[in-house]
């Protein structure tokens, strides 16, 4: 791993020497503008608007807009003034619970290893940390940028995470078009905690695959070797009309037909006074639905409504008669 960063932990009196790598890597697939007419990647050019000549990185400076059109100008000298004073240190300000801190205000992960003779003071801190389960909250500056961090135990090593500051983080008020407080359908609700009760497992990391770069990669390598490599269109869905009719038929998909059949679902009743002799006989009076919409059956749950076929007498069964 390539070393991002190098400083000290600082908690109290005690310094810690660290050592940082990136704990993430972005394995998006890169791809490059090319001129369609002779097949030569594109450039980026550096060009100064009003001089009207390209500009090497020699002849470049930094500036901020306070007003359209006006800028005030630093040096990198400046710039480096600012921050040398925090680029070295990592200073903890407070210990709290990582429960504490909702998952918005993190960026970026890194792995912090002990650096020089900070080896002791590295492994006193990763076990006081972990058997206490704090996590401890500390500011620290990479590349000219100050962040909040949170440093966590991460099995046998010391991780830090930026965050964002609160006044980074965009209120929920901002957010337009959200719904307004009203009533949930009890018998909908209770069908969307057995959907996701159903769907509910342990996190197992390794089961996600990025399918989108594996198709890119397929389609490259395909190309590569010259052939040719369709991808079959996606399926258009369709606008969900009838949402309590959605919830049973996604229960369906994830689930098999209870063995009990005195087992109802959500928003069924059954009837436990009747004999259990009777149930392989009786047949449930089903609601009359639009063609295609499932309909719940007590005894074996949703079902698609079929329309019954006119019954016929037998030959056998009129000569009886007569």
């Amino acid at each position: 791993m390539h070393t991002v960063w190098k400083g000290a932990i600082s908690f109290g009196l005690v310094h810690v020497p660290v050592k940082m790598f990136s704990a993430t890597e972005d394995k998006d697939i890169s791809l490059r503008y090319i001129h369609k007419e002779c097949g030569s990647p594109l450039s980026y050019v550096r060009k100064c608007p009003v001089c009207e000549k390209e500009v090497t990185w020699e002849e470049i400076g930094k500036g901020y807009e306070y007003e359209k059109g006006k800028f005030v100008l630093f040096d990198k000298e400046e710039i480096d003034q600012l921050t040398e004073q925090s680029s070295k240190n990592i200073t903890i300000l407070d210990f709290v619970d990582l429960t504490e801190i909702d998952p918005i205000y993190f960026q970026k992960t890194y792995y912090l290893s002990p650096d020089q003779a900070g080896t002791n003071a590295y492994r006193l801190l990763m076990e006081a940390m972990r058997q206490t389960g704090k996590i401890g909250i500390a500011k620290i500056s990479i590349r000219s940028k100050s962040s909040l961090a949170a440093i966590r135990v991460l099995e046998d090593c010391l991780a830090i995470e930026t965050i964002f500051y609160p006044d980074e983080v965009r209120p929920v008020s901002q957010v337009p078009g959200l719904p307004e407080a009203g009533i949930v359908s009890d018998k909908e609700l209770e069908m969307a905690k057995l959907l996701i009760s159903q769907l509910s497992t342990p996190f197992e990391p390794a089961k996600y695959t990025d399918d989108y770069r594996q198709r890119m990669l397929d389609l490259i390598s395909h190309k590569i070797a010259g052939e040719e490599f369709h991808i079959a269109p996606a399926r258009q869905e369709n606008n969900v009309i009838d949402l309590m009719a959605a919830l049973q038929a996604s229960i369906q998909a994830v689930q098999h037909i209870p063995t009990d059949p005195g087992t109802p679902l959500p928003g069924t009743t059954a009837n436990p006074a009747a004999p259990a002799a009777k149930k392989k006989t009786t047949r449930t009076k089903k609601t009359a639905a639009p063609a295609g919409t499932a309909v719940l059956d007590e005894a074996t749950g949703p079902i698609p409504v079929i329309a019954p076929k006119p019954k016929r007498r037998s030959a056998k069964s009129k000569e009886t008669v007569s």
